[in-house]
């Protein structure tokens, strides 16, 4: 495994984390029981996997709970989120401060540990952000003074916000140690408008939707080349292709389009970790050998930018969804 430091947390962390949330939900949404999907987790962490990143709506923190002994504890970083809507779906009221710490606690309590290393606010919008800066920061801080909390962060509401407005303007808090956001091979803003201003802030990156089901579900990648060939928003031969990305596999290249998209997330200035999430102990093992692997060819990473480089809001399918969701920018 190779490890890094988490923006200007100081946190050394695996550059493969395990995401247990998604479509697999580490197992719980293809039936697995509690310890099969525990086992799914100590498995990863043989592997040399410390981050781990779960959420209430998850429902997921007590499978994290469950794989590690306390004696373990601190070998672990161990990331979770707290919604700051009734409803992270469907919306609804805002939550006060003291009820998203209500949540903080909720999720210590089955995560078994007296603090979580990454608390995120969860999806946050633009038209919320100003919320969470006044009314919920100042208590997590000081559920942070108290020890619950190691650093703080937000994710972002990816198709929501197709220019990650809200994390750029959470840049200007310092409180905010890091950043969940969606970055791919199709999707590659957080390059122009993020990374430049992150890295020398000193905020972590963890990076969502590097593969989902654009890159792992067939034909979901050729009909939204499709659909972006009609708009003019790529070439047109790319519409008539099954495999628009087959430039990509070849000798010297990546092995398959999986293996391409984790290698281009991985190697990308600015990026710490790339979350990973998988049902399967084979996934597991070829997911987290793709993400050590060395990076594409120069060649293949520039043309991926020239090409893709100004979409937005590509393949930002929520989970179990099946298919890309498609925005214009």
């Amino acid at each position: 495994m190779q490890y890094t430091t988490l923006g200007k947390t100081g946190l050394k962390v695996s550059v493969a984390g395990l995401g247990c949330g998604g479509n697999s939900k580490i197992g719980l949404n293809a039936g697995y029981t509690t310890a099969q999907s525990v086992a799914l987790v100590r498995a990863a962490y043989d592997l040399g996997v410390n981050f781990f990143d779960t959420a209430e709506a998850y429902e997921t923190e007590h499978i994290v709970g469950e794989a590690f002994k306390p004696s373990e504890r601190d070998r672990i970083v161990i990331s979770t989120k707290s919604r700051v809507l009734a409803n992270l779906v469907n919306g609804g009221a805002r939550l006060t401060g003291p009820q998203v710490v209500a949540n903080l606690e909720a999720s210590l309590k089955r995560l078994k540990s007296d603090y979580v290393d990454v608390f995120l606010l969860h999806g946050v919008k633009p038209t919320d952000y100003e919320h969470c800066l006044h009314e919920v920061l100042p208590a997590l801080a000081a559920a942070k003074a108290q020890g619950k909390v190691r650093h703080l962060g937000l994710s972002e509401t990816a198709a929501n916000d197709s220019r990650q407005t809200m994390l750029q303007r959470a840049l200007a808090e310092p409180q905010w140690a890091v950043f969940m956001l969606a970055y791919h091979m199709l999707n590659q803003g957080a390059r122009r408008d993020l990374f430049p201003k992150t890295k020398p802030a000193g905020v972590g990156t963890l990076l969502m939707f590097v593969v989902r089901n654009i890159f792992s579900q067939p034909g979901v990648l050729a009909e939204t080349m499709r659909k972006l060939a009609a708009d003019g928003k790529v070439p047109a031969e790319f519409a008539a292709k099954e495999n628009p990305l087959d430039f990509l596999i070849h000798a010297g290249g990546a092995k398959n389009l999986t293996d391409a998209a984790y290698r281009f997330a991985r190697h990308e200035p600015g990026a710490d970790i790339v979350l990973f999430g998988t049902s399967k102990i084979e996934h597991l093992q070829s997911n987290i050998a793709s993400i050590l692997s060395p990076p594409l060819p120069k060649a293949d990473v520039e043309k991926l930018y020239a090409l893709f480089g100004e979409l937005r809001s590509i393949g930002l399918d929520a989970p179990g969804d099946g298919r890309s969701i498609n925005k214009k920018a």
